[in-house]
């Protein structure tokens, strides 16, 4: 959705309202911008899920979720222009569109529902007396994960998962792209951008300042702009039709 990673916003913020230390926040700007210059790090899921639990364990939930309200203009601000024009596209084919991610899902769904979106699937985490107890409340929405819960919702929505389209920049989301129909690499780093290439997925690269897709893969052929890119797409999978149920998840960080 955006380049780089949205947590560090959240992390600032939590920063400036005194609820991380400083050296907590340079962790994460060194890791943003890791992922940034070279995608998925090497964090195993077990490490992703106690980084996050550890960073809301002892903070009120009320302080959390009023973090929304400086971060969230803040991030949409940074939403790239291709992808709302995604997100407008599946919408006006009558597919339900939801974000997908490791994130706390009390900024995650804010986010999703600023955007026009049905929902968000995001990590919940216990809270007890007001207070997070550094301890998960279902399922950790990362790697594997993600796939567990999008087979959770396809189940409780009615969506065909073939049907489905799955959007990514990282590896790291593989397991829940191989169960959808219609798996796009965007900006991929470089292993997504490999498995990409042997699978024959169409890979999208959104220009930072460019306000259009301006490749594609070679399995789509050429330079592109988005509208045709969405031709393409619509071509090789087939026009929707009001009646079937069919979803887009965007996985977002």
């Amino acid at each position: 959705l955006i380049s780089g990673s949205s947590a560090y916003y959240f992390g600032i913020a939590a920063w400036r309202n005194d609820m991380i230390p400083l050296t907590d926040l340079l962790s994460d700007a060194r890791k943003a911008i890791s992922f940034k210059l070279f995608g998925a790090t090497d964090e195993s899921s077990e490490q992703v899920r106690d980084r996050i639990l550890a960073a809301v364990e002892g903070a009120q939930q009320e302080d959390l979720l009023a973090l929304n309200e400086e971060t969230i203009p803040q991030i949409l601000d940074k939403i790239r222009p291709e992808s709302r024009s995604l997100i407008d596209m599946h919408h006006e084919a009558g597919r339900d569109c939801w974000i997908v991610s490791a994130s706390p899902i009390e900024m995650v769904e804010p986010l999703a529902r600023a955007l026009g979106m049905e929902g968000a699937i995001a990590t919940r985490s216990a809270v007890q007396d007001g207070r997070y107890t550094g301890q998960l409340d279902g399922p950790f929405v990362y790697g594997e994960g993600k796939a567990v819960a999008i087979a959770a919702l396809a189940a409780e929505r009615g969506y065909d998962l073939q049907l489905c389209y799955s959007y990514s920049d990282s590896a790291s989301d593989l397991p829940m792209m191989e169960m959808v129909g219609h798996p796009v690499a965007v900006n991929p780093d470089g292993p997504l951008e490999n498995v990409a290439n042997q699978r024959g997925w169409p890979i999208v690269v959104f220009a930072e300042r460019v306000k259009k897709v301006v490749k594609t893969t070679t399995a789509v052929g050429g330079a592109v702009g988005l509208a045709t890119t969405t031709y393409v797409l619509g071509r090789r999978h087939g026009r929707i039709t009001a009646q079937a149920a069919r979803g887009a998840l965007l996985p977002w960080r």
